[in-house]
């Protein structure tokens, strides 16, 4: 299987590239720069001391980690975050503690996301008057059920 190589800047030698944690795995995860405590309710943003250069053509998703999301109610704000292929700043997590009770602490080095790197397609948006017919329609937010 050929792999897209993306070049890394690393921009804190203490803290380790972004990495896969099993083969096949989605997700890189990426690492906390910093030690930080966040409160109940309280959000963050979070450097991860890494930069990176990705293709025309591809796009990096900052997803939450789900143990940290079903253990101790860490979320993304703006999950997933974008990383736009032209960025070449330090990759930064915006993180909210969902939990109404417990603080959470986040040590240097800590996962703290995953980044997961995409192909995309640019599109052309044109103004028209209407839009074809589907057997949806406008229904929206809810129109399907649960079951």
């Amino acid at each position: 299987m050929n792999q897209l190589k993306i070049d890394v800047k690393m921009l804190d030698e203490g803290i380790e590239p972004p990495a896969y944690a099993k083969p096949g795995d989605a997700g890189a995860d990426l690492r906390s720069r910093v030690n930080l405590t966040l409160q109940p309710g309280e959000r963050a943003l979070v450097p991860t001391g890494v930069a990176i250069a990705l293709p025309d053509g591809y796009v990096g998703l900052v997803h939450p980690r789900s143990g940290l999301a079903a253990q101790h109610g860490i979320t993304i704000v703006n999950a997933p975050g974008t990383v736009d292929s032209g960025y070449r700043g330090e990759l930064m997590v915006c993180l909210l503690n969902t939990d109404r009770e417990q603080a959470f602490e986040i040590q240097r080095g800590d996962r703290i996301a995953q980044l997961v790197i995409q192909r995309f397609e640019s599109a052309t948006f044109n103004v028209v008057q209407s839009l074809s017919e589907t057997e949806r329609g406008t229904a929206g937010f809810g129109s399907t059920g649960v079951q």
